[in-house]
């Protein structure tokens, strides 16, 4: 497989992180160095050791080796919103030289490299700059996190379709039980696998610990296409 993988959602709430630490966590059982990484987080909150956000922090917990937070998650924004107004809000504008840069030092050291996006796949980073530049340009194969909730049919199918037109490669995706009370989730997985233009790696039940849920990740596709 290639040494980086890009997780994408259908929407934001839907367990991205999640999905990224339990595939830090299956992929550890194939490699010795495996982290991940958070290019951008906006909900950050400010600690003693500075700005640090709940999902880079979970990202960092499930690597395999000790990294600063920094290069986890090197633009650290205050507010809730989406990155482009976090930023605009603390006169930073986000580019993605530097955050490439962080990419290759952390795949310099480790077999693999997780990157979770924020958001959906065509959050703004920037004026001009939308999250899905990530992967275009880092040429990342990308698994998309379905949120197994109402709507999620449409969202996933819009999700890949955007993927696709964007010249990226679909490497597979990761149904996500976010409500444990939704009806008909078996069809709707069905209907997933039968519309979905990649194979599942996996489904993740509500609540699961993502070290546990490693186990229920089917690997097999990823490393099927292998690019170095």
């Amino acid at each position: 497989m290639s040494r980086g993988l890009f997780v994408a959602g259908t929407d934001t709430g839907i367990g991205k992180t999640h999905a990224a630490c339990t595939l830090i966590h299956a992929l550890r059982a194939h490699y010795p160095r495996v982290c991940g990484m958070k290019p951008v987080a906006s909900g950050c909150l400010q600690t003693p050791e500075g700005l640090r956000n709940e999902d880079a922090l979970a990202l960092q917990a499930a690597g395999s080796s000790a990294l600063p937070y920094a290069a986890i998650n090197p633009v650290a924004l205050r507010e809730p919103l989406s990155p482009h107004l976090a930023a605009r809000l603390e006169g930073v504008t986000i580019e993605l030289a530097p955050l490439r840069a962080a990419f290759d030092a952390l795949r310099a050291s480790h077999d693999a490299v997780v990157v979770e996006g924020v958001g959906g796949w065509m959050v703004p980073l920037s004026p001009g700059l939308l999250a899905s530049a990530i992967p275009q340009q880092w040429d990342l194969p990308v698994v998309l996190v379905v949120g197994l909730r109402l709507g999620c049919l449409n969202h996933a199918l819009l999700s890949a379709r955007a993927i696709l037109a964007d010249g990226c490669r679909l490497a597979g995706w990761i149904g996500n039980r976010i409500d444990p009370a939704m009806a008909a989730v078996q069809d709707n997985l069905e209907t997933l696998r039968e519309s979905l233009p990649a194979p599942c790696l996996g489904v993740l039940p509500h609540g699961a610990d993502p070290a546990q849920a490693a186990a229920r990740l089917d690997l097999t596709p990823l490393f099927q296409h292998s690019s170095g």
